[in-house]
Order: structure tokens, then C-alpha cells, then sequence
């Protein structure tokens, strides 16, 4: 069994139990759950945007802690004032050490889209991200049937968040891709030996359809390889432990959209 069977093994547990504990008609009277969704894909793909979807992640599977002491509220707030496009939180507890609340409380007063970054099993986790104020969900190909994927976009759709479907190689894009997701992002991560390749990315690239956004995730350090990675068209570059590993995350992502907005005006304008 790999990690990514435990982790849906537990999710499927803790959904079922979270049922129990809050009803679908009190997720559809939360206070955000009326608001309306800033757009994911409108963000990555504005000319004027970095790309950057960067990420608050406590600790990882692979990694261990990565920075148990950055506030969610500061961090997330810098990102925006860095340059970020997108935001994307963790909202699993047992195995990165989010929550459900860090969205909320991120939601307050940043004008960002997020991403609730989660294991998504059920609708009812759907309904939990309109809930908590998220504006995009994560589904991810390894874990999920090609009905599972239509049926949980659909529903997410109906409900005005965006989807951003995770693929590891060739087979679960082919399989899995459908009208119902919007971006595509391409885990650079092997999720059975966590080992990393970003050219992955690259590889995969000409696979994906131009109807949807490219996003390249895991393993981006370099500016580099962000304009590389463009040229390939990709326009989201999901990026959470090299700013989280940093005592000040959003320092660190500032730093780095410096640095690639320096490089992007040397290389010339990202192709479209």
C-alpha cells in the first residue's frame, strides 16, 4: 500500500465521520459559502500575473515538519503582497498538519483565489471548501476514477469554484482529463518513492489540450525553471516547501517573483 492509499483510506474515514458531526445544510449556511469565487485559471493566465501559486504547507509525508511556526494569516497575506497569483492551502490534518480553519481565516480580506488542497473523495468535502471560502479544488488522477473525476468537477462547478486536476504521467491524464476541470497540473513528485523530476512537466506538456491552464507542481527552486517551464506553456507553478522551508515564507516568495519578473524581462515576453 502506498501513502497515497493510506492517506484516501483515512480520508474516506474522516469524511464519514465529519458528516456526522456538521450537516450539508449547515456547510450551505456558512457565512462564505454564498460569496462569489475569484477565478484560478483567470489569475494564471492575466499577462501581467507571475504564475506563482504559492502554497502553506506545515509539514509533508516526505519531509517531515517543514515550518510548524509561520502564521497562516502573515504568510498568506505576504504572498499576495509578493506577487502570488493563487494561493494554496493544505487542509489535511493527520498527514500535513493543516486544517479547514486556515483556509477561513486566509480568506479574510486576501483578494487571491484559493486552492483547498486536500484529498477530495466526496462532495460533501466540495461543499466544505464553498464553505470555508475556497474558490478552486484539487483532484487528483491516482486516486480517483474517470466518473469520480466528472461527477466531483461537475458538482464543483455547479457551486462556482474552479478544478484543477493532478496528474503524474501520460495514462492518468489520458484517462482522467474531461470539459468539467479547468487547469491541469502536472506532479513533478512520484508519489510512491517521492522522488522529484520537472521534466515531467515538459514531457507531458504537448498531452495536455490548450483548453485548460498548464500548472507544473513540486520541485520548482529555480526562476529558471519557471520561464523554462513557459515556454512549454505552462502558466501556474505550484510552489510550497521552497518558500515554506524559510523562517519567513512570504520573504522567500518575494524574493523569488523578483527574481523571475528579472529574468522574464532579459528572456523576453512568455509565449502564449
Amino acid at each position: 500500500m502506498t501513502i497515497l492509499d493510506q492517506i484516501i483510506a483515512r480520508k474516506r474515514q474522516e469524511v464519514a465521520a465529519q458528516q456526522e458531526r456538521v450537516s450539508v445544510q449547515a456547510l450551505e449556511k456558512a457565512p462564505l459559502f454564498g460569496r462569489p469565487c475569484y477565478s484560478f485559471k483567470a489569475n494564471l493566465t492575466d499577462a501581467g500575473q507571475s504564475g506563482i501559486i504559492a502554497e502553506f504547507k506545515r509539514r509533508s509525508p516526505s519531509k517531515g515538519v517543514i515550518n510548524d511556526r509561520a502564521d497562516v494569516v502573515a504568510t498568506t497575506a505576504g504572498y499576495a503582497k509578493a506577487g502570488a497569483s493563487a494561493l494554496s492551502i493544505l487542509t489535511d490534518t493527520e498527514f500535513f498538519g493543516g486544517a479547514t480553519a486556515d483556509v477561513i481565516v486566509a480568506r479574510n480580506g486576501n483578494p487571491l483565489p484559493i486552492l483547498r488542497k486536500d484529498f477530495m473523495v466526496d462532495t460533501y468535502q466540495v461543499l466544505e471548501a464553498k464553505a470555508m471560502g475556497a474558490d478552486v479544488i484539487l483532484l487528483i488522477a491516482a486516486s480517483l476514477r474517470p466518473d469520480e473525476v466528472k461527477h466531483l468537477a461537475r458538482f464543483a462547478r455547479s457551486l462556482g469554484l474552479e478544478v484543477l486536476l493532478e496528474v503524474h504521467d501520460r495514462e492518468e491524464l489520458e484517462r482522467s482529463v474531461c470539459p468539467e476541470v479547468d487547469a491541469v497540473g502536472v506532479n513533478n513528485r512520484n508519489l510512491k518513492d517521492f522522488t522529484v523530476n520537472v521534466r515531467l512537466s515538459e514531457e507531458l506538456a504537448e498531452f495536455i489540450p490548450n483548453d485548460f491552464v498548464k500548472v507544473s507542481e513540486s520541485g520548482i527552486s529555480d526562476p529558471a525553471t519557471v520561464v523554462a517551464l513557459q515556454q512549454y506553456g505552462y502558466r501556474g507553478f505550484l510552489m510550497g516547501e521552497n518558500f515554506m522551508k524559510h523562517p519567513k515564507p512570504a520573504e522567500a516568495c518575494s524574493r523569488f517573483i523578483a527574481q523571475l519578473r528579472a529574468q522574464a524581462a532579459v528572456t523576453g515576453p512568455r509565449l502564449h
